[in-house]
């Protein structure tokens, strides 16, 4: 098996900090950008993200769950982070909306991995069409008009397939 991006990190490999960029770059940077008002501190969490995920490469272990759902759960943390320093309160609703797939909680970060990785379960069951645009929206970080565009699907049906699925996911996971 091949070892991922944050595994050769972890092990020191340097050229998989700039692979971890490249993959990971536009996801958390429209993370940061729809939530914070500034591109300023869109760049300071973009970096302080990095930095954790350099320095928490360690502890991420693939059979719990994905390299992306570990990074989208790094970024939702520092993303709330910063809008807590900056005095707003994030709105549950938007960060789900995001593809963040937890509401904020003072649950362990296994129980929070475990969590992700059951949500993981709840995408792969959903028709692949309906996979497809979940993954765009989530895992590349997509915009909704960028997925209508990219599909050639009505926008409506985007926004309906995502919140779909999103409730989906919330629904299978509040089963448990």
């Amino acid at each position: 098996m091949n070892e991922t991006i944050l595994q050769r990190i972890a092990a020191g490999d340097q050229a998989a900090v700039t692979e971890c960029m490249d993959q990971y770059g536009g996801l958390i940077w429209s993370l940061a950008r729809q939530f914070l008002r500034s591109a300023e501190d869109a760049e300071d969490v973009v970096q302080d993200i990095f930095i954790e995920l350099w320095s928490k490469a360690d502890s991420f272990d693939p059979d719990k769950a994905g390299e992306t759902t570990f990074v989208a759960m790094i970024a939702r943390r520092r993303i709330i982070d910063r809008l807590r320093k900056l005095g707003r309160q994030p709105q549950m609703d938007e960060l789900d909306e995001a593809g963040l797939l937890e509401q904020v909680s003072d649950f362990s970060q296994a129980e929070t991995v475990t969590d992700l990785a059951k949500a993981e379960k709840v995408i792969a069951a959903l028709k692949p069409e309906h996979q497809k645009v979940l993954y765009m929206s989530i895992y590349e970080g997509h915009s909704h008009n960028a997925i209508s565009e990219l599909l050639n699907v009505p926008l409506g049906t985007v926004k309906t397939t995502i919140r779909r699925g999103l409730i989906k996911i919330r629904e299978d996971l509040e089963e448990d």
